[in-house]
Order: structure tokens, then C-alpha cells, then sequence
């Protein structure tokens, strides 16, 4: 379902106080030293892949997941919530107001759906997939948002192609990352100028996860959905960019957004050009 990308390549490099310093090898690196980031989704695929890149910038970085992962990297603190419980959130945000005293970036993260076609399905999975995609970042930014106002800091969405395109098999969460779309072109408007809200749109994506959602490229979920390992790997393919996205595109474009500066309701899609229209193959003849 998600992520694309760039490498970075820029000239400087962005702190978090003071702007840009020289960078080797011409590339744009980050010093975000003394904030404090909260990745929700962040120990496994995409999110462990934004939250190790935050970590890596410097930042004091939270990432919370129902269950507790075997590890965390350095720089890394894990806080047990399920984001779709009021009560939990509040829990965690108030952990993190206590040990941190601040918050600078928000990246709601936390998502996904198992295939799950419309007709014969049970009505509870959609309004849980509704929930987690949708319901669940309203509530942790609602909840952020006097941190994030005191620090001038910013909520970015992790979107997806399959909210800006038909999602078969999983409507839901195609309807759910539309209105996650919605609501961050909302909130960016209602937070201006002190809190800035971005959205990363991510497609056609190898989150490197076993046990990933469905629609993310590398996941078990997603072999299936695809048609299995060979169908997963023609959907590189597929891309313009000749490649799924990886973890590391995504956190690029987080990085960028999260350092203080003019954008604000913008939706950045990092989805390597997007996805080759199934007419050109079917026009070429080389359909099947």
C-alpha cells in the first residue's frame, strides 16, 4: 500500500535551532538534537524505518505499538498504547510530556488492513481498519497539540496511493486514508501558523516486514494479495521510478517535513512516479 521516495540530495544540512551547515558528499543531512519525535506504528516496517532515522538525526525519539518488540534502537524508547484508545493515547502523551517535557514532531504512522474484500466480511473488521487509519491519528494529534503548539512543531500523516485511487479488496482502508488526507489539509489550516500538518503519500511499497499489512510489498499479507513472492517482485515493475519504495524514502521525506519551515498542508507523494496504467500493458499485448 505505501511508500517512495528520495535519497536527500541537497547542500547543507538542517538543524534543529539554527538552520543548515555544510554537508559531504553533497547530500542534505539533519541535526534535530534536543527534540523529541513520537512515531505511532514504529517498531516494524515503515515506522521502525522513520523512527531509526530520526534516532539517527539525533532526535530523543517515542514509538508506541500495541505489543512491546524484542528490541528498539539506540535512541529509541518504546511506550505500549493502542492509538485507537482515547485512554491510552492520553496515557501516552502524558508519559511523554513527563519524561521529555516537550514535543516537536508527530508522525502518525500507524496503519494498515488485511485484504479484506467488502461483500461477506464482517462490518466490525472495517470499522477497526476505519478506526486505526482514521479515528486513531485524529485522536493522537488532538492530544499532541498543545505540546506540538508550545514548540512550534508539526503532525506528519503517513498517507497512502490507496486513498487517491480505487483500493479493491480493502475500500476501507482506501476510504480511511482519504479522510486522513482530509483531515490533515483540515488541520493544517486550523492550526496555522503555530502547528504545521503535512501528509506523506505513500504507494507501491517493500516495507522489508514479514508480518506487515496487506498492500505493502515484502509483507506476507501482500504475497498473497499479489499473487504471491513472484507477484510482489513484478511490482517494482509496475512503477515508473522501476522500483517499490523503501522504508528509507519515507523517512527522507519525514525528515524534511519535520524541520521547521513554510510548508504546511501539503501532501508530498513519495511513490516513485506513481503506478504505469494497466491499458498501456493491456494495449502493448502484453497483458498476462
Amino acid at each position: 500500500m505505501d511508500t517512495g521516495g528520495g535519497d536527500g540530495e541537497g547542500t547543507g544540512a538542517v538543524g534543529a535551532g539554527d538552520g543548515t551547515a555544510s554537508a559531504p558528499g553533497g547530500r542534505v543531512s539533519y541535526d534535530l538534537t534536543g527534540s523529541v519525535v513520537l512515531v505511532t506504528g514504529g517498531t516494524r516496517g515503515i515506522g521502525e524505518g522513520i523512527a531509526g532515522a530520526f534516532a539517527a538525526a539525533g532526535a530523543q525519539v517515542v514509538v508506541c505499538a500495541r505489543r512491546e518488540p524484542g528490541t528498539v534502537p539506540e535512541g529509541v524508547t518504546f511506550a505500549a498504547a493502542d492509538v485507537r484508545d482515547a485512554a491510552d493515547v492520553d496515557r501516552l502523551l502524558a508519559g511523554i510530556e513527563e519524561r521529555h517535557g516537550r514535543l516537536d514532531t508527530v508522525v502518525n504512522n500507524a496503519g494498515g488492513s488485511p485484504d479484506a474484500p467488502l461483500s461477506g466480511t464482517s462490518p466490525r473488521l472495517h470499522t477497526r481498519v476505519v478506526e486505526l487509519n482514521l479515528v486513531a491519528p485524529l485522536l493522537v494529534s488532538q492530544r499532541a497539540h498543545p505540546l506540538l503548539a508550545a514548540s512550534g512543531g508539526s503532525v506528519i500523516m503517513i498517507g497512502s496511493s490507496s486513498g487517491t485511487r480505487p483500493s479493491p479488496g480493502t475500500s476501507a482502508y482506501g476510504a480511511a486514508k482519504a479522510g486522513l488526507h482530509h483531515l490533515a489539509d483540515c488541520l493544517a489550516a486550523e492550526w496555522a501558523p503555530r502547528v504545521r500538518v503535512n501528509t506523506v503519500v505513500v504507494g507501491l511499497a517493500d516495507t522489508g516486514d514479514p508480518a506487515g499489512p496487506a498492500g505493502s510489498a515484502g509483507s506476507a499479507a501482500s504475497a498473497a494479495h499479489y499473487g504471491g513472492p513472484g507477484g510482489v517482485a513484478r511490482m517494482g515493475a509496475a512503477v515508473p521510478a522501476g522500483r517499490t519504495a523503501l522504508p528509507s524514502d519515507v523517512a527522507a521525506a519525514c525528515l524534511w517535513l519535520a524541520v521547521p519551515g513554510y510548508v504546511t498542508g501539503a501532501r508530498i507523494a513519495v511513490h516513485g512516479g506513481g503506478e504505469i496504467p494497466a491499458w498501456r500493458r493491456i494495449a502493448s499485448g502484453h497483458d498476462g
